[in-house]
């Protein structure tokens, strides 16, 4: 038998506290019940874990949503997608201000910050939403499998501002992780990008992965030779000659998605430093304009990236949920300052 298992936590959109795995059956495995099957061969598996996994719609075979009394069989492709173990962590409870857009009992939907760090990491002990979160749940029960790092089932990067949603129930947990899983979850961003795209709607369709030079940084590659699978659709809302607001819709949720496939066409993101956004890309060489866009660099010192909506199914009403965050003020008062600029000044 072999096993792939991806030891790096999805990031960016896609399951933080998950890790995959694959499997290719043996030529020579006898039939055996799918859920004996993992709980012997996935680390600190439990029965119950793999089972929540099943329900849940995490556990393909042939690509295929399985249930647990299915048999494996020789040469069958098993994905799954399973709760991390819990990892120890330094972090604590902090009483933060954080933005909660809505509550029940089974989630919140969070309105993060730009400059906000989402989870605790090499230099980034406190002042995280989790280290929030841990404070807003302290007279909640912990999360099996999920110590100090409460109800994450995505994230977003540090300087980008919008929406995250937080479960706060494994089975909650679960289940949104299961839609993320399968690509059913809604979300749609606002950028500011450099340059006008020809076209007012496109599709980019390539995989990602870090680069060689420079391990922070995602590359597109689009013959497919490295990286994930990654889909951004996005469309011009407004055209503002030599920059542009798109709406970028994701399939996948990979690290940087936006930031490398906007670059990957010639339109990187409005002062995103590490992917070449933070010089001036288009525009006139007169002083004047030299000084506009420096001043709008200083009024939105980060990428112009904002995590606009999210639509998903409630996990336990099974209603449809839309949330939307409007622009901070940063990101509206650099779009406003060029729409004002391209009316007046030329």
């Amino acid at each position: 038998m072999e096993e792939v298992f991806d030891g790096e936590e999805f990031e960016e959109e896609e399951l933080e506290l998950f890790e995959h795995y694959n499997f290719i059956i043996d030529k020579g495995q006898s039939p055996t019940r799918i859920d004996k099957f993992l709980t012997e061969r996935v680390t600190n598996a439990t029965r119950n874990k793999v089972q929540n996994a099943i329900d849940t719609g995490m556990v393909l075979v042939n690509g295929a949503v399985t249930k647990s009394n299915y048999k494996v069989r020789p040469l069958d492709e098993v994905k799954v997608m399973m709760e991390s173990p819990s990892k120890k962590t330094e972090s604590q409870p902090e009483d933060l201000d954080l933005d909660i857009l809505y509550e029940d009992e089974h989630l919140m939907i969070v309105n993060k910050p730009a400059g906000m760090v989402v989870h605790p990491a090499h230099g980034n002990w406190t002042g995280t939403l989790v280290n929030g979160l841990m404070y807003h749940f302290n007279q909640l029960p912990e999360l099996p499998g999920n110590t100090g790092r409460p109800g994450l089932v995505h994230r977003i990067d540090k300087d980008t501002s919008g929406l995250l949603v937080v479960a706060k129930s494994e089975l909650a947990m679960s289940d949104l992780a299961g839609q993320f899983f399968h690509h059913t979850i809604e979300r749609t961003y606002l950028a500011l990008v450099w340059g006008e795209p020809k076209d007012e709607v496109g599709t980019i369709n390539t995989h990602v992965g870090r680069s060689a030079k420079n391990r922070k940084v995602i590359e597109a590659y689009p013959d497919g030779s490295q990286g994930k699978h990654a889909i951004t659709h996005w469309k011009v809302l407004k055209s503002l000659r030599y920059v542009s607001l798109v709406q970028c819709n994701l399939e996948t949720g990979r690290t940087h998605q936006i930031r490398a496939h906007m670059r990957y066409i010639g339109h990187p993101l409005f002062n995103d430093a590490m992917y070449g956004g933070d010089k001036i890309r288009k525009g006139t060489q007169f002083s004047k304009y030299k000084s506009f866009v420096h001043n709008c660099f200083a009024m939105i010192p980060r990428q112009a990236l904002h995590a606009m909506s999210l639509g998903f199914v409630h996990p336990f009403t099974k209603e449809k949920m839309y949330f939307e965050a409007p622009l901070p003020s940063d990101f509206a008062q650099v779009l406003e300052k060029w729409e004002n600029y391209v009316t007046y000044e030329n």
